[in-house]
């Protein structure tokens, strides 16, 4: 396993981390016992870095990554969200950046993950209602408190970003990055790259999409999966996605390697200030996973990736319409 720092910070973490959103909902069934054994096979290969949020499955990921590494926490670098609120149903109550609730919810995940303290804090959506200003002070707190090590924004535009690191330094950006979905290069990874902000990409195999899992819609057979409603699931639009699929299948069987790993290894190549979170709740796919650190691309394979993966090219919003409004704030 490579090791990469974040930003300008001292924080060191896995050149891959574990992304354990789906350990309990949004991608199918779950199953409790798989998903800890996976985040245990991945301490066991030299993973560090493990991500939740206080919304996924309404505060049981956080627990269930807080059994996971009861024992372990030595080996891990734990990360966390909290300003997307739900209901105790899972309805969505809106995003909140309010000071007092910040405090309340890192009390909160800091329970459900039996720990004394935070390595990295993000706020999950930006709350428009709120400026930023109050929302980071109020983080910043937490790190005088010693209840937060580093703090960290996800899905935040470049003047957000800017007026958030004037009040304390932010360690990491989490924003949605892969083959598919490229937006962050207009703009995003230069703002980050300018103030010494390390780089997470979230769903760095485009959901599952570029593995080339996904021939046709009925291919998401659970009704708990969200892909079933994804936008760039949906029939008209993964007729025209599956081009790039079948691009990367191409040049990943000339490599003598897999999709997914050919699409991980193209974004750790993206630079050393990068540290994608790749999701998964099975041992077998995070085996597959670690081994795209092992994948060497070459100029000439980047250029025949941005030939077949170009700026713009992914049909469909990378979230339903509505959700879209709370991005790049």
């Amino acid at each position: 396993m490579e090791y990469r720092r974040l930003g300008k910070s001292s924080l060191v973490v896995s050149a891959q981390g574990l992304g354990c959103m789906g350990m309990s909902e949004f991608y199918g069934e779950t199953d409790d016992r798989e998903s800890i054994a996976t985040i245990h096979r991945a301490i066991d290969c030299g993973v560090t870095f493990f991500d939740t949020a206080d919304m996924y499955g309404v505060g049981r990921n956080e627990e269930l990554v807080g059994r996971a590494l009861e024992g372990r926490r030595h080996q891990a670098i734990i990360a966390t969200k909290f300003g997307n609120v739900r209901g105790a149903d899972g309805s969505f109550k809106g995003v909140n950046g309010r000071p007092e609730y910040v405090t309340a919810a890192c009390e909160a995940s800091l329970r459900r993950l039996r720990i004394p303290v935070i390595d990295l804090y993000y706020q999950h959506r930006v709350d428009p209602a709120v400026p930023i200003e109050e929302t980071i002070g109020a983080m910043a707190r937490l790190v005088e408190q010693g209840k937060v090590r580093y703090l960290g924004l996800s899905e935040a535009g470049a003047p957000t970003i800017r007026r958030a690191h004037a009040v304390h330094p932010i360690t990491a950006l989490q924003t949605e990055y892969s083959l598919w979905t490229r937006d962050p290069e207009d703009g995003i990874l230069a703002t980050c790259r300018e103030l010494g902000i390390g780089f997470v990409p979230y769903s760095p195999l485009g959901r599952g999409f570029l593995t080339g899992r996904f021939q046709k819609p009925d291919d998401i057979a659970s009704p708990k999966d969200f892909r079933k409603n994804h936008p760039r699931f949906q029939a008209q639009a993964m007729e025209q996605n599956l081009r790039i699929v079948r691009g990367v299948e191409q040049l990943a069987a000339a490599k003598g390697c897999t999709p997914a790993q050919l699409a991980l290894a193209w974004v750790l190549a993206q630079g050393e200030d990068l540290v994608p979170i790749p999701g998964t709740k099975r041992r077998k796919y995070l085996d597959e996973n670690l081994a795209a650190g092992q994948v060497r691309l070459s100029a000439d394979d980047l250029n025949r990736l941005d030939a077949i993966a170009p700026r713009g090219i992914t049909a469909g919003l990378r979230y339903p319409e509505q959700h879209m409004r709370a991005i790049g704030i």
